[in-house]
């Protein structure tokens, strides 16, 4: 017998989940995440990973949020590929990439980054994260610093479990409700990786302040005024990189990468070209 979890308590974790691959409509139709002429395999770190490689020019990578893949990112990747070349990964388990055996972690995820970015002879990039390819591309340029040459990190989460969203206990009732439909052996869906998936959100969010520090490259956070988490936590962040920029759209929710792509993309774009200057908010 399955057991639910209320409505009013998976609201927002659908929210979160769904956000990272808002554009559920148009994603079955999408030219991006099942592309045969740019897309390709690669080993990685015990593991079978996907990734598309899009357009020429200065190297971008666009990293999705925890419950997306390559197709959730599309109006990026539609946009910055006209004039620079677009790398786009299906993190660990969502896509075409294999979960593996090990738990998910954003330390392994960063590896496989990494790893990537030395199978293609990148040794600087730019990089587009939402989420949890935020916190990756964070976590690049903390272990891997001469990988990161700017990043624009949308709606990141640092913090150890989820003390800075609202609705904290919708996180923990979902995983939960995965772990249940483990333990009863149900196969209506991929319950050993929502649970993972949760349990990133639950446990590991987490770059102490003082990795923050060591980030060199210029950062752009960029959050909304409409989103289920509290600002506190794009504030912490943009307090504790040095060379950090901090934008919060008005009136948008965490969906904006495809409800309003336009205003997203022509920021990033701009800090990327050096129209927006990285403040240096000093030690």
């Amino acid at each position: 017998m399955k057991h639910s979890v209320p409505i009013t308590k998976l609201f927002l974790v659908l929210f979160l989940f769904l956000a990272g691959n808002s554009c559920a409509q148009s994603g079955s139709r999408s030219k991006y995440g099942n592309n045969k002429k740019a897309g390709h395999f690669i080993e990685l770190n015990g593991v079978k990973l996907y990734y598309e490689d899009y357009g020429k020019g200065k190297p971008i990578i666009v990293l999705h949020g925890n419950g997306g893949n390559i197709s959730a990112m599309s109006p990026q990747i539609d946009y910055f590929s006209k004039n620079n070349r677009v790398i786009v990964m299906d993190c660990r388990g969502r896509g075409k990439s294999e979960l593996g055996k090990d738990s998910l972690t954003y330390i392994q995820m960063t590896k496989d980054l990494n790893g990537l970015l030395n199978h293609l002879k990148l040794d600087s990039t730019y990089i587009i994260g939402r989420g949890d390819g935020a916190i990756i591309g964070l976590l690049l340029a903390v272990n891997y610093p001469d990988k990161a040459k700017k990043i624009a990190a949308f709606e990141i989460n640092i913090t150890p479990g989820t003390d800075e969203l609202y609705d904290v206990e919708s996180i923990t009732a979902a995983r939960k409700h995965a772990e249940q439909m483990l333990a009863e052996n149900d196969t209506s869906d991929n319950w050993f990786l929502i649970r993972q998936l949760y349990r990133l959100v639950e446990f590991q969010r987490v770059i102490p302040p003082d990795d923050l520090k060591k980030i060199q490259c210029p950062v752009l956070i960029l959050s909304c005024d409409r989103d289920t988490a509290k600002d506190e936590r794009s504030f912490s962040v943009y307090r504790n990189i040095r060379k950090s920029n901090l934008c919060i759209f008005n009136g948008q929710t965490s969906g904006m990468t495809n409800s309003a792509p336009a205003l997203f993309n022509v920021t990033v774009e701009n800090f990327f070209s050096e129209r927006i200057r990285s403040e240096e908010i000093g030690e």
